[in-house]
């Protein structure tokens, strides 16, 4: 059998291009984010979406409570959606960030690089698929909805294409878009990649 998972990243937050926000929990939906979730959790409110499930950080668990209301369903959350650890860089501007040759090598080399003190994209996709593998196996017949992160949802795209993580920046994955992808037992299909229901 087969679900249905949409991989959503959650919407725009108030430090969103200033700040790479990471694991930080005081981070909350801008504006423009409450309006894409809300636009988003009304489109998607047609389909026949049977759980929601999200990272604890904040601005996932609130977007995903947008798309679990039309539904009448309850966030689940799944420690194994959170975003990237990404260490000692938690917080700083991306401003300050750009001379770092550790990061230039970390957005060069995805398959090897590592935050200091933070967590290896391999470490973190291996996390987050093994966490879909597992909800898909039990909503099997079902579509399900996960709202996740730009990195995570990224890595997990390039690992069920068989691509290289050095190659998961050569695609979009914008605040509030939905990708689609069918996962069983038998492998997987990426059937759209960042869908931007609220344009």
């Amino acid at each position: 059998m087969t679900a249905t998972i949409l991989l959503i990243r959650h919407a725009a937050h108030v430090e969103l291009g200033n700040l790479l926000t990471g694991r930080r929990r005081d981070v909350a939906l801008s504006r423009e984010g409450l309006d894409q979730a809300r636009i988003v959790g009304d489109l998607l409110g047609v389909e026949p979406i049977a759980a929601v499930y999200a990272s604890p950080r904040e601005r996932a668990y609130y977007t995903a409570r947008e798309i679990a209301e039309p539904h009448e369903l309850k966030v689940g959350v799944i420690d194994d959606l959170d975003e990237v650890d990404f260490g000692d860089w938690t917080g700083r501007s991306f401003s300050a960030l750009e001379g770092d040759p550790v990061w230039t090598e970390w957005n060069e080399s995805r398959s090897t690089a590592r935050p200091p003190n933070g967590e290896s994209m391999a470490a973190a996709v291996a996390r987050a698929t093994a966490a879909l593998a597992a909800l898909a196996a039990d909503h099997a017949g079902q579509t399900i909805a996960c709202v996740s992160h730009c990195d995570i949802i990224r890595g997990a795209i390039a690992h069920y294409l068989g691509l290289s993580l050095d190659n998961m920046l050569r695609f979009d994955v914008d605040t509030a878009s939905v990708s689609r992808l069918a996962l069983g037992s038998w492998g997987a299909r990426i059937m759209t990649v960042n869908e931007r229901l609220y344009q």
